[in-house]
């Protein structure tokens, strides 16, 4: 890459560029599968998926987004062999739409990485409050775990990023193997009392059974909700070696991991318990008290319990928190590498764009656990619930605002390559990004028809099973978020390229 410059065409200076060849394809592969949180996925998303949404076709339905991604993923890599720039999507929407679309495409992608930082907070403080006090005894407040979190994430991010990447590496490999011996296990047994039935959970009848403004639709809308996370290959291109081959094939393998991960561990799931009662089954699983997917985890423990042993599904259940204290520092690095890339290009101020002695951007880390804090505690002060009032509500806008950046790149992938002639590949630079942004179109339709759903925002007397939409105010404000948030940086980016702000100019398009 060639570092920006300023209007006098000097290098950046050394205090704010981030460390080079530090991470290999491996590196970023460990962070990008660690933001997914697959085990979490599998534990949260998938048994909702099962009994709200299209039953024994969630495996296909996870499947299908993956390969949505997949093929986003054509003109995505394309991009990046032109682009190599820790902003990512800010970077490669600046190179294709201009300069204004790319600063409203950051804010946009700030919005997210921070909302679902919050999200993987109150989450992990949960399940450790859970956990702690029912294993062990010890008895302490979900904001309480968040806070120690918070702590351990903020020094591991202001650390070399390849020391993140190691400890990534170590509790991703626990995770996936985990996953992976149950999917084995019950796959190489031959299921359960209905056998393997693959046509149950792949054949598309099953997969888009009740069609979008149904079932299908809800297990759509939460398969894309785990997915969220693969895209953040190319924020680490600047601390790549080689960054122009490593963030394709990272790319390539991250998504292609973790939606053979999904799709078979799922299959698993649901042949293990039986296709044909699968619902029903489910729903007793997880049900505290009579009450359905209260204990979703509950689905998958019990299968590993099942057919590999007791010891598998108490492992389980303690990968599940260090699965998502991976999603935190995967998440924590690529907020503060966006703010860094935008206070490097003059968006935001640009004290963020300060790296420290080990080449790691030590300003956008504090600045995202500065807001970070911030809300837990503003949260634990209110008494608010960590699950339905943080988590559902984060969570679900963050999904919406990352389809709408990943819409807006594979439009800049088709007009770039359509102007420059660089890229000829027809399949490459125009068919694959034209069928992504269908694919992801349709995405964003079903989490904002589903959002109520999946953040809890519905209206008084509305079942948010059966009708599409019928948000509260709380609702509408957080599904239009991240088009005002990409309003303002749309005015932003127009106030900074009024000034010629020449930062600005060389970053997007670097």
């Amino acid at each position: 890459m060639t570092a920006p410059t300023d209007s006098a065409g000097a290098a950046s200076r050394p205090d704010d560029t981030l460390k080079s060849n530090k991470l290999g394809i491996a590196g970023i592969v460990f962070f990008v599968v660690a933001a997914a949180a697959p085990l979490v996925g599998m534990t949260g998303a998938v048994p909702v998926a099962i009994v709200l949404g299209n039953g024994a076709g969630a495996p296909g339905a996870y499947l299908a987004v993956g390969l949505v991604l997949l093929v986003f993923s054509v003109g995505y890599s394309a991009m990046s062999v032109r682009v190599s720039n820790t902003g990512a999507f800010f970077a490669y929407v600046g190179r294709g739409l201009g300069v204004i679309p790319g600063v409203g495409s950051a804010f946009v992608s700030v919005l997210a990485y921070l909302a679902i930082q919050l999200a993987i907070f109150a989450f992990f403080g949960a399940v450790a409050a859970g956990q702690f006090q029912a294993r062990i005894g010890l008895d302490l407040s979900w904001w309480a775990w968040s806070l120690l979190a918070w702590v351990v994430v903020l020094g591991l991010s202001i650390l070399q990023v390849d020391l993140g990447a190691k400890v990534l590496g170590v509790l991703m490999l626990a995770e996936v193997l985990s996953l992976a011996l149950v999917a084995v296990v019950v796959l190489v047994q031959g299921g359960g009392p209905d056998g393997l039935a693959p046509a149950s959970s792949f054949s598309p009848s099953n997969i888009f059974a009740g069609g979008f403004a149904g079932s299908a639709g809800i297990a759509l809308a939460f398969a894309f909700a785990s997915y969220i996370g693969f895209e953040a290959t190319a924020i680490y291109a600047e601390e790549t070696k080689n960054p122009k081959r490593a963030v394709p094939i990272a790319t390539y393998a991250a998504v292609s991991l973790i939606a053979v991960l999904f799709a078979l561990t799922s299959w698993a799931v649901v042949s293990g318990i039986g296709s044909s009662n699968i619902v029903e089954e489910v729903a007793a699983r997880s049900s505290v008290d009579g009450v359905p997917l209260t204990d979703p985890a509950a689905v998958l423990f019990s299968v590993a319990d099942q057919y590999v042993g007791g010891w598998l599904g108490t492992t389980m259940s303690w990968l599940v928190l260090t699965s998502l204290f991976a999603g935190l520092l995967a998440f924590q690095n690529s907020a503060a590498r966006y703010l860094f890339s935008m206070g490097r290009a003059g968006v935001l101020p640009t004290a963020l764009d300060r790296v420290n002695r080990r080449g790691a951007p030590v300003a956008g880390a504090v600045a995202t656990s500065a807001i970070t804090v911030t809300v837990i505690v503003l949260f634990a002060i209110l008494g608010l619930d960590p699950i339905l009032d943080m988590f559902n509500v984060f969570s679900a806008m963050a999904v919406l605002a990352i389809v709408l950046v990943e819409i807006l790149v594979s439009i800049a992938v088709i007009v770039y390559f359509r102007r420059s002639r660089e890229d000829t590949r027809v399949w490459n630079t125009l068919i694959a990004p034209a069928l992504s942004i269908v694919g992801l179109a349709l995405g964003a339709y079903l989490v904002s028809a589903r959002f109520g759903l999946l953040a809890g925002t519905v209206d008084e007397g509305v079942d948010p099973t059966v009708q599409t939409f019928g948000l509260s105010a709380l609702g509408w404000v957080l599904v239009l978020a991240p088009f005002i948030m990409f309003a303002i940086g749309l005015a932003v980016g127009r106030l900074r390229r009024r000034d010629e702000n020449a930062d600005a100019v060389a970053d997007l398009v670097t």
